[in-house]
């Protein structure tokens, strides 16, 4: 309820990894408690999975992906980048998936401050986006969602394209 998941690459091995992290929180909150469902422990069994895919298949997944927690305050945050390889990586604030990503962490980083409303983030990362890439982004293009850690139950909501445009 407290986890968002990222991914870019091939769809359908993304798809799978996703389904497959649902179904991972599914049976471990079932079996245990909600709250034994972390961004850190389905980070390890994405990375897991990737890094055995990668040694012993005969082709790895063409995938990179997030898992960002939101806690019950900042300090309790996680933000995960796991590679191809299964190489997990722990980003601080910002992550960034696909094309341009350095250019784009550089920017966001740069615009990035404590405090940040939604509406400022969400224009901080289209301008960022936008300006790394070599076509104009249409509006009908862009899409969104965050984490609320103020949220009753489900922290996860969907920007509304209206929103968005704002």
């Amino acid at each position: 309820d407290r986890i968002a998941f990222a991914g870019v690459g091939r769809f359908n091995e993304f798809e799978t990894l996703r389904v497959a992290g649902v179904r991972y929180a599914d049976l471990k909150g079932f079996s245990y408690a909600r709250s034994d469902v972390t961004g850190r422990g389905l980070a390890n069994a994405y990375s897991q999975t990737l890094g055995q895919i990668f040694s012993h298949e005969v082709k790895p997944y063409e995938v990179d992906i997030i898992v960002a927690e939101v806690g019950t305050t900042r300090e309790d945050d996680s933000l995960f980048r796991i590679g191809f390889d299964g190489t997990l990586r722990t980003a601080e604030g910002v992550a960034v998936l696909g094309a341009e990503e350095d250019e784009i962490t550089e920017e966001l980083l740069a615009a990035r401050t404590d405090g940040m409303g939604l509406g400022n983030a969400i224009g901080a990362a289209c301008s960022a986006i936008q300006s790394a890439s070599d076509h104009d982004i249409g509006d009908a293009e862009w899409e969104a969602g965050f984490l609320d850690r103020g949220a009753d139950r489900r922290s996860f909501r969907r920007v509304s394209r209206d929103e968005i445009n704002a």
